[in-house]
């Protein structure tokens, strides 16, 4: 045998076992290659010995999945569902199932701080205590798909498999309401027998509370159709809805200014902010909180840290319903709630006007107001236009609020421009991107004439590496 020959046959070398460091983002865990190269590995945890299957190759960093571990985190822990995991057809809906809930937390945080630190250069004063509910059942809103797979005869209706368009098989949900869960397979069946079971791609769901209470009542179910609904469908959605409680029909033909409901009458589609004695009706497609649970007291701590006097003036940007609109206007002098999208100014300003109706005699709300802006196109003389107030609250989408906090970095620099305009004491800003708060609290900070005292995370969706935060910023 020649030494060549030797050489094609000569056994593989066997694969290199990897220290996990920490974990990022997208619940990856992090480690390095013998020779320096970072490696993201979906599965792993830190502090573990793992061997990996490479999936992706770059010249500086490798992507893989978890296929040997050596040594295992006490940190992790059996998945609560059966669906979760890294095998063929696993729901993608979750990604921190295999960690402990508190270290979850734990990992939110040091995402905060990392982001804080090293995209803004901002160090907080204090850490806050991070909000924790439920970790189970708390998934008040969903997005299903629907999918009826003719090779197979059956109709799926879930989340989207790990890293794949196809809709997971799942016969169960722990993170939606038990009640929810319940109706996966009943749902799959009821689409399964109606005539436009092809042209049914999407159920939306929103849960409300029940009259009176902070329990779950109302299961608002919005069917996505693409073709019209035959009668005898129609009366199929009707005799589901009898036989299963709570039920709440809602179709929708097109965009979501289409959504209607499907039967008048029952009850109304809300939640309760019990603290602040505020219901807030909503429509299944509005922007609400998926966790209401968490939603409550994120509320109450933002209201607490925020420190409103009865004689203030207050304004609520990126104020969408009302969520924190209305508790405000039970505690400052005046509210402004500003808001880009028409829809929820309308809806923010028909429930302030029915929480007005139903408040005591002895303490109304105070006089609060609604606009409808871009406020990704903020500038200086539109805040000076809006007037002084003594206490902002911020609450953007993922995009964050970098025009509003650009506008106030130049009206700190360029106080001319002021014409009696004075910055907010205080500013409460909740976000659920760490990257876009982090830049705005640079602008904030480093030009805007602020120091952050305070930040932590709110767990508001366990289980997944979605990051929920809050900061507040005083005028320095």
């Amino acid at each position: 045998m020649t030494t060549e020959t030797a050489e094609k046959k000569a056994p593989p070398l066997p694969d290199e076992w990897l220290q996990v460091e920490s974990l990022d983002l997208d619940a990856q865990g992090v480690a390095h290659k013998s020779d320096g190269k970072v490696v993201f590995i979906e599965g792993a945890l830190p502090f573990e010995e793992v061997q990996i299957k490479v999936l992706r190759k770059k010249n500086n960093w490798e992507q893989g999945v978890l296929t040997a571990l050596q040594r295992e985190s006490s940190q992790r822990v059996r998945p609560g569902c059966k669906h979760f995991g890294l095998h063929p057809g696993a729901c993608g809906g979750c990604k921190m199932q295999h960690l402990d809930a508190a270290a979850q937390v734990a990992v939110k945080q040091r995402a905060l701080e990392d982001a804080l630190w090293h995209l803004g250069k901002v160090k907080p004063d204090n850490m806050l205590r991070p909000l924790e509910g439920p970790s189970w059942h708390y998934r008040y809103r969903a997005r299903l798909s629907v999918r009826h797979v003719i090779k197979k005869g059956v109709v799926l209706i879930g989340f989207h498999e790990r890293k794949s368009s196809y809709v997971a098989d799942m016969t169960e949900c722990p993170v939606l309401p038990a009640q929810v869960s319940d109706l996966l397979v009943p749902l799959r069946g009821l689409i399964d027998s109606m005539e436009a079971k092809q042209t049914c791609p999407q159920i939306e769901l929103a849960c409300g509370d029940a009259p009176g209470s902070t329990t779950l009542g109302v299961i608002a179910l919005v069917l996505r159709h693409l073709e019209p609904l035959s009668a005898a469908d129609i009366a199929r959605l009707r005799a589901f809805a009898i036989e299963h409680p709570g039920v709440q029909w809602w179709l929708q033909a097109k965009g979501p200014e289409t959504v209607k409901l499907l039967d008048e009458g029952g009850p109304t589609l809300s939640y309760d902010l019990p603290d602040f004695g505020i219901s807030m009706p909503f429509k299944p497609t509005d922007f609400t909180q998926v966790n209401p649970h968490i939603n409550r007291v994120l509320v109450t701590r933002a209201l607490r840290l925020l420190d409103v006097q009865g004689d203030e003036r207050v304004i609520d940007w990126f104020c969408g319903l009302g969520n924190f609109t209305l508790p405000l206007a039970t505690q400052a002098g005046e509210v402004l709630g500003i808001e880009g999208s028409d829809t929820l100014v309308a809806r923010a300003h028909e429930n302030f006007k029915r929480n007005q109706a139903a408040a005591p005699a002895s303490r109304p709300l105070s006089p609060t107001r609604f606009v409808s802006r871009n406020l990704f196109e903020m500038t200086p003389d539109m805040l000076v236009a809006d007037g002084r107030a003594d206490r902002w609250l911020v609450d953007p989408p993922r995009e964050g609020a970098f025009a509003l906090a650009k506008a106030v970095a130049e009206l700190h620099q360029e106080p001319e421009r002021r014409n009696g305009w004075t910055p907010p004491k205080r500013i409460v800003y909740v976000s659920c991107n760490p990257a876009t708060l982090a830049r705005d609290a640079g602008l904030l900070v480093h030009q805007g004439g602020y120091r952050c005292s305070s930040a932590g995370v709110i767990n508001m969706f366990p289980h997944t590496a979605h990051v929920e935060s809050m900061a507040v910023f005083d005028l320095a």
